[in-house]
């Protein structure tokens, strides 16, 4: 299977994943902004791991991701409903850290400006 084809899943998943868990999902531990940075999608279209980040400390973090993964059924299904394909990828929710790590090396580097 060609990569093309699995970034093209991948990135309707992720259109599709947004406006999902922004409209749908119920869950008091899910709310704020919840933002789906990555879909990463197996060769074979069987697995797919979501990367989402959100704002706040660790714990709201960890409830958020708890909340996702709660609620993976339920948007696998909505998934099968709205996507055209022949097996629905179970979603496996992972929590993604390069915002944090970018606002970091930021703030580094605005510090190192301002000693220079």
């Amino acid at each position: 299977m060609t990569t093309h084809r699995k970034d093209r899943v991948g990135e309707e998943i992720k259109r599709e994943l947004a406006i999902l868990i922004r409209d749908e999902i119920k869950d008091p531990r899910v709310n704020g902004l919840v933002s789906v940075t990555h879909v990463e999608v197996s060769k074979d279209i069987r697995y797919a791991s979501i990367y989402v980040s959100c704002l706040g400390d660790e714990e709201k973090q960890k409830n958020t991701l708890a909340g996702l993964k709660q609620a993976a059924g339920y948007l696998r299904s909505e998934l099968a409903n709205r996507l055209t394909l022949r097996y629905t990828p179970e979603l496996i929710f992972k929590f993604d850290h390069s915002i944090e790590e970018g606002a970091r090396i930021n703030q580094l580097l605005a510090e190192q400006k301002q000693k220079n």
